[in-house]
């Protein structure tokens, strides 16, 4: 809606007036749309809605851990002596809407995570519908009126529920070859169209490329994922922004140069997306860099033909903009940058480089379509006679058609860039690429999803030679048959969907009953009786593993939780390996003394004894030692699992 409101203009004599309401009737379609796409996935959600499994503990921690906090950032679940020290933005809107609608996170986790896969699919739409109607002109007539529908519902199915090329040659290419030739066909796994550089073959230079259908059905409600609906807003009001400029005429007289910057720095869409940057340093600090840099190509064209050309003035004025969005979005973001340890350790050079076959495999298609939607572009203009300077040449493309090209050229931009140089973090060894090249290329895959769903419609509807025509529609045919992902993904993920006996509801912790069945009576005795935000000790384990099922379903604090993670948050495994040591002498020690003063020195309030903790610590478990420093305030008739309250 907001979207609407922003890109629609009612053309008069005197200018252009925004004209909010005047196309309820777009307005109430995309609602519906939305609305649509939000109920599929939350259906399919309810097949496998457990919050286990990946980062999904994390995920779902970090809302109860703010559900309990009365302050931000909230305590950290995994490092009891401090808070969290990630970007919990997205969790923090998850559990705003929480307690805003009076529910709870048990459904909220899921119910968010469907939300956003719903707006990934009518922003874009609601942005390429717009594009395609501006291009097209307000003089349309006949089978052309459905254009901006269809291109837009395409973009919009291209950065929401689409795979990439790796499915159509791995899951459907490749199968069939070997099924004509009589060999065994390959089974394939969803997973793989993400992990493909490095994993196959299987080399040292490991990578991750994620996209957002794979986030949607897998059900990560992490950083990346929640962004997605802001980043595609910002995008929406960028595009807005350029439009508005080309409506009006060029402000670039000498005269009133004080009313002339105050203009250009008071400009609304301007600060908007400065405080939107800002944000994305508490939501996902990729983000923040990344669309500085997108909205800084937006700024800097718009500008070229905003003052026709004159280089110092453009330069002054873009320079001026970047300076102001940076300030902006650094005073937005200092609530969290205050209590905030960055983990950047400065930019590393890439050893390690993808097979060229990776890459055609992964961006060959859109890649091909972006650059073929520039040259035809700039082709058609400089065949018009626009190629007397850079600033006529611009100024004679539409807005639409410039949009593209930078939305494309910034995406192009986002998958070269592991291949130079990474973000050095604790993946150094192994994996120095993998995070640098998944934050980049999962933006650049939305991009490019906007982008070739307008390129399409471009190519095959304005091109005047014959050769774009053809390459859009075989692009068209390609970027279609990708799609299938959604289909392979779903079946693989969430079983049967067509079969309603098979439904689980959405509460994210009925996986609890089965499987940690001795634990579940005394994680819900935890949730329902302790207040505030005391420290539940229980045995500490990796990442990705069932241990801290206690602290992430209750939002509890406990003294460590999964260590590879604080590792990388706090960069300190000396500090961690003393915990790690600490927790098993609490556990094991049979000196009371001793123990007691391990829990005096990290303030644990209760004791959870239960399934992991007897698989970690076994016969060594000094049980009459943990009793005789507390009371036992919850013991399961069934299973052995009890909680003890430390005498203080």
């Amino acid at each position: 809606t907001v979207l609407s409101i922003l890109l629609y203009r009612k053309e008069q004599k005197d200018g252009f007036e925004c004209i909010p309401f005047a196309h309820l009737d777009l307005v109430y379609a995309e609602e519906l749309l939305f609305f649509a796409f939000f109920l599929m996935w939350t259906y399919f959600a309810g097949f496998h809605p457990a919050a286990y499994g990946t980062e999904k503990f994390m995920d779902y921690g970090f809302m109860e851990a703010m559900m309990r906090s009365t302050t931000l950032p909230a305590r950290d679940l995994w490092y009891s002596e401090g808070t969290i020290n990630y970007y919990y933005g997205g969790q923090y809107f998850a559990v705003f809407l929480t307690k805003l609608s009076g529910t709870k996170v048990e459904l909220t986790y899921n119910l968010m995570r469907t939300f956003v896969a719903g707006l990934a699919f009518i922003m874009p739409l609601s942005l390429v519908h717009q594009m395609v109607k501006d291009r097209l002109g307000r003089n349309i007539s006949g089978w052309k009126k459905k254009l901006p529908s269809v291109t837009g519902f395409l973009a919009g199915i291209a950065v929401s529920v689409a795979g990439n090329m790796h499915y159509v040659v791995y899951a459907c290419v490749i199968p069939w070859i070997q099924k004509l030739k009589g060999e065994e066909v390959s089974s394939y796994w969803f997973p793989d169209a993400t992990r493909y550089i490095g994993f196959n073959p299987d080399v040292a230079d490991k990578t991750i490329h994620e996209f957002p259908c794979y986030s949607f059905v897998l059900g990560d409600l992490h950083a990346h994922v929640v962004n997605v609906m802001f980043v595609l807003f910002l995008v929406g009001l960028l595009y807005a922004w350029m439009r508005s400029v080309r409506m009006r005429e060029a402000v670039i007289m000498k005269p009133g140069r004080k009313e002339f910057w105050k203009k250009q720095l008071l400009i609304p869409h301007i600060l908007l997306a400065a405080v939107m940057i800002g944000m994305f340093r508490f939501t996902n600090f990729w983000d923040f860099i990344i669309y500085f840099v997108v909205t800084g190509g937006v700024v800097l064209f718009t500008n070229i033909v905003q003052f026709d050309g004159k280089v110092k003035r453009i330069l002054a004025v873009t320079a001026v903009q970047a300076v102001e969005i940076i300030v902006i979005s650094y005073v937005v973001s200092l609530p969290f940058t205050l209590q905030f340890d960055s983990m950047f350790k400065g930019v590393g050079i890439a050893q390690n480089h993808s097979m060229i076959h990776q890459l055609l495999i992964l961006w060959g298609l859109p890649v091909v379509l972006t650059v073929l939607l520039i040259i035809c572009i700039i082709w058609e203009k400089l065949r018009g006679g626009a190629n007397r300077s850079l600033y006529k040449l611009m100024k004679a493309i539409s807005v639409p058609d410039l949009f593209a090209i930078v939305m494309g050229l910034c995406a192009i931009g986002l998958i070269v860039i592991p291949e130079l140089v990474y973000v050095r973090d604790i993946y150094e060894n192994g994996n120095a690429r993998a995070n640098t090249m998944f934050k980049l290329t999962y933006q650049a895959y939305m991009l490019f999803g906007m982008t070739m769903g307008y390129g399409i419609f471009r190519m095959l509807v304005s091109a005047r030679k014959k050769v774009f025509k053809v390459v859009s529609v075989i692009g068209l045919v390609l970027l279609c048959w990708t799609f299938g992902y959604f289909g392979n993904s779903v079946y693989a993920w969430f079983g049967k969907v067509w079969e309603p006996s098979e439904y689980k509801g959405l509460n994210a912790t009925s996986f609890l009953s089965n499987d940690f069945t001795e634990d579940v009576a005394g994680i819900k005795w935890l949730k329902k009786n302790v207040k505030g935000s005391p420290v539940v000790l229980e045995a500490n384990g990796d990442s990705y593993s069932g241990y801290e099922r206690v602290s992430a379903m209750t939002g509890l604090p406990t003294v460590l939780g999964w260590y590879v993670h604080e590792w990388l948050w706090r960069d300190d495994t000396a500090d961690l390996n003393e915990k790690s040591a600490d927790i098993e002498s609490i556990y094991t020690s049979l000196d009371a003394e001793y123990v007691k003063e391990l829990l005096e020195e990290y303030d644990v309030s209760y004791i959870f004894v239960g399934s992991k903790e007897r698989e970690k610590y076994g016969e060594t478990l000094n049980e009459d030692v943990l009793k005789s420093l507390g009371e036992v305030v919850f013991q399961d008739e069934v299973y052995s699992t009890y909680i003890l309250k430390v005498n203080k």
